[in-house]
């Protein structure tokens, strides 16, 4: 392994970047990269890397295309909170692995053993990682943006569509999303791209939206007979998931017949639903500095993971677009 450069100094230097922040919907990348990166393990009794790999290249191109000052790879210190399930029991039951003596979610064995190997590699180089007890990810993250919202843009790097409701163009906050294109060809998601693909005007109404609309992949129901576009059509005509509903309730002639009946039908779901969708503001995510390292945290330990699984490649690689090395 390459020696460690020396540590920069914090003296001001004009040519420098302009801060911006990068958070990274972690388990979405790694899930990513362990079905998109061939698992070519020397023999089959070998640890398998190929997700740590992708990881590490990921967080690599997204550095060097998008230059930012500061970045936390954001955890899911719990994939399923129970304030969720209280208020939806159905939300993520069908991932939940079956035969658990506890809750925990359905993840690959060939996976599983490497997300320590992650979390290891991003303490050896020094890169923030950060998640809160009781917290998903996307709570790491929509806290994340609510402290730091004004100092400095702020772009968030999922394949989730949830992150959507945090756009804000007035506060520099947009979503590289990673479904389509992958991290070297993200779709960009600001205001106009949800005007455009959703017919939504900002990341609140994207969250009201998801709310009518529902979503299976995570085991919430909706509204009967509302998908995508005529939720949107309704949080567009009324501006707001709360206005809708006082449409309802108070008698609004232009919501008729079956759908009227549908949301009235929902109202104890409408009641709970925001609460699973959207992210938390205020969790307890600790507070510290997201910037970027300014040095290898711990070689030792940086290189023994490059030795044992054959990841020379792709942690100098990652030194190098971090400007460490």
């Amino acid at each position: 392994m390459r020696p460690p450069s020396p540590r920069r100094t914090g003296v001001y230097d004009a040519r420098m970047p302009a801060p911006r922040l990068m958070l990274l919907d972690s388990a979405s990348l790694y899930f990513r990269a362990f079905f998109g990166v061939p698992d070519d393990r020397p023999h089959p009794g070998a640890t398998p890397v190929n997700a740590v790999r992708g990881f590490l290249d990921f967080i690599s191109t997204l550095v060097r295309d998008h230059h930012p000052t500061h970045l936390v790879a954001c955890w899911d210190n719990d994939w399923r909170p129970q304030f969720r399930v209280d208020a939806i029991p159905s939300y993520k039951t069908h991932r939940v692995a079956a035969g658990s003596a506890v809750v925990e979610e359905e993840v690959p064995d060939a996976l599983a053993v490497q997300v320590p190997i992650i979390e290891d590699v991003l303490s050896a180089l020094g890169i923030c990682r950060l998640g809160a007890d009781g917290f998903e990810a996307d709570d790491a993250i929509g806290t994340l943006v609510q402290r730091h919202r004004g100092r400095m843009p702020i772009d968030i790097v999922t394949g989730d569509r949830d992150l959507f409701q945090l756009v804000d163009d007035a506060a520099a906050v947009r979503v590289l999303y990673t479904a389509r294109g992958g991290v070297r060809s993200p779709d960009l998601v600001d205001q106009a791209y949800l005007a455009d693909r959703y017919g939504v005007a900002s990341g609140e109404q994207y969250a009201d939206m998801a709310v009518l609309r529902g979503d299976t992949s995570d085991g919430l129901p909706g509204v009967v007979g509302i998908g995508e576009k005529t939720a949107a059509r309704l949080i567009t005509a009324y501006g707001t998931l709360a206005a809708v509903r006082a449409a309802v309730d108070g008698g609004d002639p232009a919501l008729k017949g079956a759908q009227r009946r549908n949301l009235e039908a929902a109202s104890a779901y409408l009641d709970v639903g925001p609460l699973v969708v959207r992210v938390a503001l205020d969790a307890p995510v600790p507070d510290v500095d997201p910037g970027l390292p300014t040095h290898i945290a711990d070689l030792r330990l940086m290189s023994r993971l490059a030795t044992e699984h054959g990841l020379a490649g792709p942690i100098n690689r990652l030194v190098d677009a971090l400007g460490i090395g």
